[in-house]
Order: structure tokens, then C-alpha cells, then sequence
């Protein structure tokens, strides 16, 4: 199932909150214009805006300040692609040259901290203190684990939990934020913003460990990167973790030495390493877990055209190839 099919259920909805997001980039700053148009442009999923509008169309009428509420994530994301991209180096994203690439770190760097600020100024426009909190709280915790994934750089010995941590915090949080505040705005009771809040984490998570698969076994066109970023910036992600614990002396070698000294050199061979130990097949199968709690969180939940959707989302996070 295509992703545009899952999101028919709020497709007007999703263009309004493209609205409010160009509507709310403008600066009277032409490099800030040039710089956000350019990542907003770009292209993407709007995953994290649409888990806003599908979470709330569950408990009831998806509203205008859902639409803002759903740019705010946005926002925050993409601030952290800027980020991300300047600390990564990366040269590519969904396809295109990086904004850092045309621009220069030093732009990309101070028109993410605008896209931040801006959603900031944007949720306090909300005056909902819960708003404010679930946003504040995850915006640190994605720091937290992009300081957390840079300490794990070329380290090859940390555990699956020191990963898992990671990715809890640095991806799957916005995600839980963005479902979560989609029932808090409905008032839904605490049980199911908490059921609500739980599938977002679910979700993320399997979402990033599918990515990772991906960056492995994809083909650069359908996942708009370089296939091998991962290892060409020496992270430790799961596939590599479970094939250097699983593989013969030679393939634990050459995975290690691949995550402490990043580049690109023995990429073949890594991917073949990882293909043999069935590392790919073992982290997809997590990630389908996940996929499948995800949808127990919330299968209690009213079957909306929206509750729908969540679940198509799931199984599409896992069977995806971009």
C-alpha cells in the first residue's frame, strides 16, 4: 500500500498544514527564505505531521490548530535534518543535494536554530502548557540522542541496548510526541494518550531500524541517500552489531574495522557479510515486532477511516524500500 493511499483519510488536511508551514517560514532574511523553502521542497514523507492529524482523527474533528500543531513537528524535524546533515556530512537527502551542500555549514546550522525558534513561537500560539511540555521535553531528548549517537561513533563494542537507546531518543520520540499530542488536543482520557503515545514509539522505532536496514540493502535512488552512510560516518547500527557477533573471525573483523575507521573502502564486503550472518532478516524481524505492538496499543482505540490508516502505517514502516 502506497503511502499517499494510507493518508487519503486526511489529505485535505495534510495540504493545509503544507500551507501553514510555507506561511510560517517567511522571513524578511532572503537566506532564510532560500534555505527553508529549499528543505521544506525537498520533498519527504510528513510522517510526523500526519501521525498529528491521524491520532486526532480518532478521537474526534481534526481543527485548524491541529494543522499548526502538525507544522510545529514538522518544523522540529527538519531542524534537526539541518542539524543532522552538518554533523553527518552528508552530501545527499531524499534524493538531492543537502542544504549544508549548496549552502554551508554555517547556514544550515543558524536556519535550523530559525526553524526551531519558529515552532517554538508557533506553540506557544496554541496556549496549551501540555502542548508545550510534550514538545519541549521531546526537542531535548533528540538532542540528547544526537549527543548520544555522537559518542557512539566508531565504536564497535557498545551493546544492542546503547543503540536502542539512541534511536529511542533521537527518532522514535518526535514520532511518539507527534501521536501523543494528537490525542491530548481531542482530550483523550490518559489511558489512551498513553496507548497513543506507545504506538508513536513503537512506530519510530520500527521505522529507524527498517532505515538502517535500508541503508545496507537499498537502492540510493528509492532511499534518497548514498547506500553505506552509515558505515562511511562509522555507526554502529544494528545490522552491523548482529553481524559482527554472529559472523566467522573474518567478518567480525571486517565489520569492526569498518565501524572504527568509517569510509567506504570494503562496503561490498560488509554488505555481503551482513546478508550471510542474516543480520538483515534478524533486524527486520524487530522491526516488525514493534510494528506489531504498535498496533496492540492502540487496537482498543475507535475504528476510524484514521485508526486505519495507523495501522496501514505500521505495516508499511516494516515492507517499505524507501
Amino acid at each position: 500500500m502506497s503511502l499517499s493511499l494510507i493518508q487519503s483519510s486526511i489529505a485535505d488536511d495534510m495540504r493545509a498544514v503544507d500551507d501553514v508551514i510555507r506561511q510560517s517560514l517567511h522571513s524578511e532574511v532572503v537566506l532564510i527564505n532560500q534555505v527553508a523553502d529549499y528543505i521544506i521542497n525537498s520533498g519527504g514523507k510528513r510522517l510526523r505531521p500526519a501521525l498529528v492529524l491521524l491520532s486526532a482523527g480518532v478521537f474526534g474533528k481534526i481543527e485548524p490548530h491541529h494543522h499548526m500543531l502538525s507544522a510545529v513537528v514538522e518544523f522540529i524535524h527538519t531542524a534537526t535534518l539541518l542539524h543532522d546533515d552538518v554533523v553527518d556530512e552528508s552530501a545527499m537527502r531524499r534524493g538531492r543535494a543537502t542544504a549544508n551542500t549548496l549552502f554551508g555549514n554555517a547556514a544550515s546550522v543558524l536556519v535550523g536554530d530559525f526553524v526551531y525558534s519558529r515552532a517554538f513561537q508557533m506553540m506557544v500560539s496554541v496556549q496549551n502548557m501540555r502542548v508545550m511540555d510534550i514538545l519541549a521535553e521531546a526537542t531535548n531528548i533528540i538532542a540528547e540522542g544526537e549527543v548520544l549517537q555522537l559518542l557512539n561513533i566508531n565504536d564497535a563494542d557498545i551493546s544492542d541496548e546503547d543503540y536502542l537507546r539512541v534511536i529511542h531518543y533521537k527518532t522514535a520520540k518526535l514520532f511518539e510526541a507527534a501521536t501523543r499530542l494528537g490525542a491530548v488536543i481531542c482530550q483523550a482520557s490518559a489511558h489512551d494518550e498513553q496507548a497513543m503515545a506507545e504506538y508513536g514509539m513503537r512506530l519510530g522505532t520500527a521505522f529507524q531500524l527498517i532505515d538502517d536496514v535500508l541503508d545496507l540493502s537499498g537502492e540510493s535512488e528509492d532511499i534518497g541517500k548514498n547506500l553505506g552512510d552509515d558505515i562511511a560516518e562509522g555507526k554502529p547500527t544494528l545490522p552491523l552489531l548482529y553481524a559482527m557477533r554472529n559472523g566467522n573471525e573474518a567478518q567480525r573483523n571486517l565489520i569492526r574495522n569498518a565501524i572504527e575507521q568509517g569510509g567506504l573502502e570494503d562496503l561490498a564486503a560488509v554488505t555481503q557479510a551482513v546478508k550471510e550472518t542474516g543480520a538483515l532478516d534478524y533486524v527486520r524481524g524487530l522491526a516488525k515486532q514493534e510494528a506489531t505492538l504498535a498496533c496492540q496499543a492502540i487496537a482498543h482505540l475507535p475504528k476510524t477511516a484514521q485508526h486505519q490508516a495507523l495501522i496501514d502505517l505500521a505495516e508499511f514502516s516494516v515492507a517499505r524500500t524507501y
